[in-house]
């Protein structure tokens, strides 16, 4: 988080009040960007901020918030709260990854999100590995094919994630069993 400096950083009244808040939230919070906004008035700048929040319980739930404001910690705090109301759930394979390719698309963003093997970690940049691993996501591998823009990779992402779909989901709507759609090794054990 970006704020200003200064003697109360160090401890005293900022970190109780910060520890006191950690162990209430069940969800994890990543601040993707922070961006600064100069309006020029007659007595010289006005500065706003606006700030991108990733929120998860790191079990599939999801959310990213867009937050503005004229401080810093208001713009990250409206940012936690929009993406607390935009959850959506993500499905994860056993493995930690998703069930399949997907490219999520959003203005000139769009991001590959490609499983992984056990192992394999979160192969991504800032803005999508933020979301990735809030959203409870371990092994998967990414990559940005349109613009580097933080706001339209996240939302970019996010509509990769809101478009995966379980091989049961998929079976049931073709009204066919879980074998019929991926073959007899489903019942082996694997």
């Amino acid at each position: 988080m970006v704020r200003g400096g200064g003697s109360h950083m160090g401890g005293g009244r900022g970190d109780s009040r910060r520890g006191a808040d950690a162990p209430k939230s069940e969800f994890a919070e990543r601040v993707i960007a922070v961006n600064r906004c100069a309006k020029v008035v007659k007595g010289g700048r006005r500065f706003s901020f606006n700030a991108i929040v990733a929120v998860g319980d790191q079990k599939g739930r999801v959310g990213v918030g867009l937050g503005k404001a004229n401080e810093v910690a208001d713009a990250i705090r409206k940012a936690g709260e929009s993406a607390k109301k935009n959850m959506f759930h993500v499905p994860v394979t056993k493995a930690g990854s998703i069930p399949h390719l997907i490219v999520g698309k959003f203005g000139a963003g769009e991001v590959m999100l490609k499983p992984a093997s056990p192992g394999t970690g979160v192969i991504a940049g800032a803005g999508v590995r933020a979301v990735l691993e809030v959203a409870g996501i371990q092994n998967v591998l990414t990559k940005c094919l349109g613009t580097r823009n933080p706001h339209n990779m996240c939302k970019a992402t996010v509509d990769g994630l809101k478009r995966l779909r379980r091989p049961s989901d998929v079976a049931a709507m073709r009204g066919r069993t879980l074998e019929e759609i991926i073959g007899k090794r489903v019942g082996n054990g694997a």
